[in-house]
């Protein structure tokens, strides 16, 4: 007995010892385990988000740039990413992402306890255990992971840490939106609003069930799952995602079949800075952005950055408009650029008409000079001998052509050629009470052609500026539209307003009207008209109303700008013509309407800018004048069925307006410019067409002046524009003001209809 109840002595002995042991190592692996965890939460294992980092994570957001109609016309990013709120992500792509990557989403509060005991007993073999919340927490403050495994353990813990902090500061639908921010699907795509447009063109809310379980089935691992390099892994993964639904009871088995029996239909479009609508327009905004951050800091006195903080930069441009443009120069200019080719085929120095051979290798010099290659092999320390040898030397390249990107083998040099032949274009259009720009058309393609010609490049304007002489006649001398004046030989001479020789300018048809209206006079676009008028009211008189329409460039005070021998840019043009239709008051243009911080907070609102430059009856006046020119001059194009000279260049032709337009065309030194201005009550839009050296032009007047160059631009834009009943363009009479005191209403004798088509030149003889 004394031995059995000594064993059993012992016996309970040690199983008392063994749980002693036991509770003991628990407790010091509990203790272990709490402090592991206090001391990763205190950043002893590395850093932790502090609560600031909850409240404004870093997530890098592209600046985007809003249309005022509401679409996104581009994007400043280094990484594309954008943010959206729940409420704008489609509840199929919500539903499809809880049912696949965290059926339990709604019930736990940052980590699954079911999950992590079963992911731990199987080793990782039955899936893992990271919820959507801890997947953020990783996106938003870790990244990639660790090889090594006590680090990962480390991080593991890190993530639960912050995702159970997260799910504190978070309702779970803000971390759900959160996760759909942050999360990269490749192509420079970062956030389902980036991958939405990138791999589908759509909006998120527009993504239908099988195209969201593409994005969905994405974010297992977008790098295998990525539909342009494998479409059968992204379809079978598609599929799973569908089955997940079908499992949560969010489809029926019969729609999981409907969407599995779809192909994989992407419409792939990578966001760039290079491509897509309103190119120029947002390199213009880019340069200006980069002004303006220099002048307007955060609270904190720290600079904005348009790559990273997320802004909305609301602009006046309307999408709608800026498309109708957009087509309208695309069309005309590739069939213009046909008759272009046409009109040089025997030129031996095409596309440069009457230069000498040390003008042309002046030109070509600058343009190697200014280009791409010649900067590379500079900084590679080559002689520019060696770089010079290499314009020489044919090369594979692609190039630009109206029908589509082209591979081919030349050299740089023949390359330089090759664009000097495009003929180019600038178009603005604005809204002349308001300013705000709706259209900016800044060349024929900005991915080849970076030169902004709206607001960049200043061209010579032709018989477009003899509208603000004939304000300064009317405003100076107390004219009118129906005065007469002789149209008849004219000089000035020499030392009599600057002139260093005697000045005596003729009109382009080498004929005499004698006396004519000042309206039938800018009808015509006679020269000699317009040099008596300036010799009336002097150089300074129209100089000064130039700069008073808001001219920004240097006029030179001399008799011959009354012919447009003067470089003003389409924007100015626009600016100074709107002033005529908003009554004799200036608005400057507007480009902006306000910018708000990521939080949507408004940072920035423009003030307007105005200033009265003549009364209303004047301005009233000039544009019954300007009436005129579309009335029985070289802007009758535009209403009649029989267009006259350059009829298979008439692109949209025939347009057959019925409506009020003022507009003036112009032509200048031997048809290297090309213009058109055309109002209507609530639209003024500036069109210019040319090379890009002044030296490459046409040979004749027929295609080379503004009625054929740029007024069909105008008129395909302006159709496109009225089709359009939402944008409500005016076809109105111009508000005609109470009381008027200048005669506008002169009598015209019944007219012969004929064809009024015009020819236009501008040199000290001839302009029209």
């Amino acid at each position: 007995m004394a031995t059995k109840k000594n064993n059993q002595s012992k016996s309970d002995k040690d199983i008392n010892y063994y749980k002693k042991k036991f509770w003991r190592v628990f407790a010091y692996s509990l203790l272990g385990v709490l402090a592991f965890f206090l001391f990763a939460s205190w950043g002893l294992f590395g850093a932790m988000p502090s609560f600031e980092d909850l409240e404004n994570p870093d997530s890098n957001l592209a600046t985007e740039i809003i249309s005022s109609d509401g679409v996104v016309l581009g994007k400043y990013f280094k990484t594309n990413r954008s943010q959206l709120k729940y409420s704008d992500l489609p509840k199929n792509l919500v539903d499809a992402l809880v049912a696949t990557e965290d059926a339990r989403f709604y019930e736990h509060s940052g980590i699954d306890g079911r999950g992590t005991l079963r992911a731990a007993f199987s080793l990782g073999t039955n899936g893992g255990a990271s919820t959507l919340t801890q997947q953020l927490a990783k996106q938003l403050f870790h990244k990639g992971g660790s090889s090594f495994l006590p680090f990962r353990i480390v991080q593991k813990i890190k993530e639960w840490i912050i995702a159970i902090r997260l799910e504190r500061q978070y309702t779970k639908n803000e971390i759900l939106a959160m996760y759909c921010n942050v999360y990269d699907f490749g192509n420079y795509a970062v956030g389902v609003s980036s991958a939405a447009q990138t791999y589908f063109s759509k909006d998120p809310k527009d993504l239908t069930i099988d195209e969201s379980a593409i994005l969905v089935g994405m974010f297992n691992n977008s790098s295998l799952y990525n539909p342009l390099r494998n479409p059968v892994g992204v379809k079978n993964r598609r599929d799973v995602v569908l089955g997940q639904m079908v499992k949560a009871k969010m489809i029926t088995e019969s729609q999981k079949e409907k969407y599995k029996a779809l192909p994989i239909t992407l419409k792939f479009k990578l966001e760039s800075h290079r491509e897509g609508i309103a190119t120029y327009f947002r390199e213009y905004l880019r340069d200006y952005m980069k002004k303006w951050v220099a002048e307007n800091k955060k609270p904190d006195g720290s600079d904005y950055d348009i790559y990273k903080d997320g802004l909305k930069i609301y602009t006046t441009i309307d999408s709608r408009m800026q498309t109708y443009a957009e087509e309208a120069v695309a069309a005309h200019m590739q069939n213009l650029q046909q008759q272009f080719y046409i009109d040089q085929k025997n030129n031996k120095n095409a596309p440069f008409v009457n230069i000498t051979q040390a003008e042309t290798d002046r030109i070509m010099m600058q343009a190697m000079k200014n280009s791409v290659r010649w900067a590379q092999m500079k900084e590679m320390d080559k002689s520019e001998d060696d770089i010079i040898a290499s314009f020489k030397v044919k090369t594979k390249m692609r190039v630009f052509t109206w029908k589509g990107e082209r591979d081919t083998t030349m050299t740089p040099m023949d390359s330089i050629r090759y664009y000097k032949h495009f003929l180019q274009s600038g178009l603005m259009s604005m809204e002349p009470q308001t300013g705000a720009i709706k259209a900016w058309v800044g060349g024929i393609n900005y991915k080849y052609f970076q030169y902004d010609h709206v607001g960049q490049g200043a061209r010579q304007v032709g018989s477009t500026f003899k509208p603000f002489v004939y304000a300064t006649a009317i405003e100076e001398l107390n004219m009118s539209p129906c005065d007469s004046i002789l149209d008849g030989p004219f000089m000035i001479h020499k030392g009599r307003h600057h002139v260093t020789e005697d000045w005596e300018p003729r009109n382009s048809d080498y004929r005499y009207r004698g006396m004519v209206t000042l309206k039938q006079a800018l009808a015509a676009s006679i020269n000699t008209v317009s040099a008596k008028l300036i010799d009336r009211t002097s150089p300074e008189a129209v100089v000064e109303l130039t700069k008073k329409l808001g001219v920004k460039t240097e006029i030179p005070v001399q008799p011959s700008i009354a012919l447009g021998a003067v470089d003003i840019t389409v924007e100015d043009m626009v600016a100074a013509y709107s002033t005529f239709a908003n009554q004799g008051v200036y608005v400057k243009p507007q480009f902006l309407s306000r910018i708000e911080n990521k939080s949507g907070e408004v940072i920035y609102e423009p003030i307007p800018e105005s200033h009265d430059v003549l009364n209303k009856d004047i301005a009233f006046a000039v544009i019954k004048l300007l009436q005129g020119v579309t009335e029985s001059g070289s802007g009758v194009r535009l209403r009649t069925q029989g267009g006259g000279s350059g009829d298979n260049r008439w692109t949209g032709y025939p347009y057959m307006f019925t409506n009020p337009i003022a507009g003036k065309t112009g032509t200048t030194q031997n048809q290297s410019d090309g213009w058109f201005m055309g109002m209507v009550p609530n639209l003024v839009t500036g069109v210019w067409v040319g090379c890009e050296d002044r030296s490459a032009r046409f040979k004749s007047l027929t295609y080379g002046q503004g009625a054929t160059a740029a007024l069909p631009v105008w008129g395909y834009y302006m159709k496109k524009c009225y089709a359009d009943k939402d944008l409500q363009i005016s076809k109105s009479e111009f508000e005609r003001p109470a009381n008027l005191s200048i005669k506008v209403d002169c009598y015209q004798r019944p007219a012969i209809v004929k064809d009024t088509t015009q020819t236009e030149q501008n040199t000290d003889e001839f302009e029209l």
